[in-house]
């Protein structure tokens, strides 16, 4: 019998949602790979709760994972699913309500049962109270179709159920038409060691696979096609801002000719750093994990001192924590690099959620004049150049830098291309190694920063630490002039790095118009979509974004006042857009958004069209 064809389409978003135990961050990202491989483009958006184990079958403890794929260039993971995949009541309960109407609901019928119903608060069954009512609904028994596959092997039932997530995975790769090979092989690596379990698994992700061919022409399944994206010719690999960051942070310490040494302390999103840069130990990175924040930090600037460079990590409570190290920092003006993946909340707040919510604490937030350069990531690759960047701006002006990135950056995933590393610029570090008129805070005319110099290097000896240094000698000084001029001379390194940056250009649209839409971070991405769509249908609207923050690029001011509007787009209550407006006196506006969750590209063309209409 002849096989249904499968439908075109350009893209599609899907959404596996189900109990944390329920491997759907697994699932999802080896849906991802198997994307990537099929050369589509693609956006990720991982979500999971902070807890631990939340109870089992609760909403609390649903953790869920977005793919946006397309046969064409695209930014986001998508405003909402195509197809939602619910492992169980509690995922229906709290995902169903971003499924338009008409859209394709997936369900393991099997765990429908009274219990988990009531742990999910539905008083009656959805799939038979109409609450499903306008929906495609594929309901299957996942659950027993698992068992069935896997009978005959020796695994208790709830090990074989365990592997439910892989059948499904199987079912969904069939559907899209993508292959499995790269699964099978991905799980005969991760269970070398338990060859029963990686037996199991495998017999699951076929045997779904095998359950979209058996029922293909029940015209119960539908099946996609989603043509390769037109990208550029070169080697591809799908990448999380986690990843780029720790790759571009190798590199930049390689193009300065140092050592890098990383202390870092656990922190929800920051630890992925950590693990990333503990795997890379035979590149010659050294790995602290210390007891607390202070420590971490402390370290690493102890690292720099020596000579290497010291880089840190963490979330905004633990960026509270490390103030005090970084005024230390700034006033020994040593190279040190800080990552800050931004979470959602004052204090502990949602670890797991997205936000930009710490640009003050970035900009302003430590004792006294303290200024620093800080500097911000768009996407998930872009997090490979900012890093490097970072360390080239730490070394040459002999200052600690903030790398701000968040939630979303660090886990969310899209194609990248492999860069040839031997292209980029070298900036290599020349330590201080002449004793004749050596002074600690002899300072480079052109750029401001101190002499580094080697502890140990003979006549070079010298004091360091937070108490005001001579500007000649480098001794400590209590003289109120003397401390005017290196507070002022402090400022004005971190000013002239503005001359050191990129102009600013506009990433959409012309240099002038009706309304630029400013942004900065992880929001390029639905912000650069919004303004395409609005200019598509003949607004003049222009998306401009940042990437370095303090000091602003020199031509930014120019640049803003070529439109009759600006609109400052940010993941907080008005950070960036406080900021702008006290630089340049802008009358901007906001639009702002502090739900844990990016910007959907619908409120941002909403946004958009609002500010135009009230001109």
């Amino acid at each position: 019998m002849d096989e249904i064809p499968r439908q075109s389409i350009a893209s599609a978003v899907i959404r596996f949602a189900g109990d944390s135990g329920d491997g759907i961050q697994l699932t999802g990202m080896q849906f991802t790979q198997a994307t990537a491989a099929m050369g589509n483009d693609l956006a990720t958006l991982p979500n999971f709760p902070a807890e631990i184990r939340a109870p089992a079958g609760t909403t609390y403890g649903v953790s869920s994972f977005q793919i946006h794929f397309a046969a064409y260039d695209i930014l986001t993971p998508g405003d909402a699913p195509d197809i939602l995949v619910a492992m169980n009541p509690a995922a229906l309960k709290v995902h169903l309500r971003d499924v338009p109407k008409g859209g394709t609901v997936v369900l393991n019928s099997g765990a429908f049962t009274k219990r988990n119903l009531a742990k999910a608060d539905y008083q009656t069954n959805p799939l038979e109270d109409g609450t499903l009512d306008g929906y495609r609904v594929i309901a299957i028994d996942i659950s027993q179709q698992t068992l069935q596959a896997l009978e005959g092997l020796d695994l208790s039932q709830t090990e074989a159920l365990r592997c439910k997530n892989l059948w499904t995975l199987g079912l969904l790769l069939w559907m899209y038409g993508r292959d499995f090979t790269g699964t099978e092989a991905w799980t005969k690596q991760r269970f070398t060691r338990q060859p029963k379990l990686a037996e199991a698994n495998i017999i699951a992700l076929k045997a779904g696979y095998a359950y979209g061919e058996i029922h293909e022409l029940d015209a119960l399944l539908p099946s996609f096609v989603v043509p390769k994206a037109d990208m550029a010719a070169g080697l591809y690999r799908t990448v999380t801002g986690t990843e780029a960051l720790a790759w571009g942070l190798l590199v930049g310490v390689h193009k300065a000719g140092l050592q890098l040494f990383f202390g870092s302390y656990p922190i929800t999103p920051a630890s992925g750093l950590l693990h990333t840069l503990a795997a890379l130990r035979s590149y010659g990175v050294l790995i602290f994990q210390a007891e607390d924040e202070i420590a971490a930090v402390c370290a690493a600037l102890g690292a720099s001192y020596t000579g290497a460079l010291g880089v840190t990590s963490s979330s905004g409570p633990g960026m509270a924590l490390k103030t005090e190290a970084l005024g230390l920092a700034v006033a020994c003006e040593l190279p040190l690099v800080v990552v800050n993946a931004q979470r959602a909340g004052p204090s502990t707040g949602m670890p797991t959620k997205t936000e930009q919510a710490d640009l003050y604490q970035a900009v302003f937030g430590r004792n006294g004049e303290t200024p620093l350069p800080v500097l911000a990531a768009a996407t998930p690759s872009d997090c490979f150049a900012t890093a490097i960047e970072a360390v080239r701006i730490a070394t040459r002006y002999m200052t600690p830098v903030i790398l701000l990135t968040d939630g979303y950056l660090v886990n969310a995933a899209e194609p990248w291309a492999i860069p040839d590393v031997e292209s980029i610029a070298s900036f290599p570090v020349a330590f201080h190694t002449e004793a004749d008129g050596f002074y600690p805070f002899l300072r480079d005319p052109q750029t401001l920063a101190r002499v580094w110099a080697r502890p140990g290097t003979p006549g070079l000896e010298h004091r360091i630490g937070g108490l005001e240094k001579d500007y000649a000698s480098g001794h400590i000084s209590y003289d109120p002039n003397n401390h005017q001029r290196m507070t002022q001379v402090r400022a004005a390194k971190i000013r002239g790095i503005a001359s050191d940056i990129p102009l600013q250009e506009v990433a959409v649209g012309d240099s002038q118009g009706q309304l630029a839409v400013v942004g900065w971070g992880s929001t390029f991405g639905a912000i650069d979509e919004a303004v395409r769509r609005v200019r598509a249908q003949g607004l003049a609207v222009s998306h401009i974004h940042l990437r370095y923050i303090n000091p602003l690029p020199r031509n930014l001011g120019e640049l803003l006042r070529g439109f009759d509007r600006v609109l400052v787009a940010e993941l907080n209550n008005g950070q960036l857009l406080t900021w702008l407006r006290s630089e340049y006196l802008l009358p901007a506006a906001g639009f702002n958004q502090v739900t844990g969750l990016p910007f959907r590209v619908t409120d941002l063309e909403h946004a958009i069209r609002s500010q135009l209409e009230n001109r």
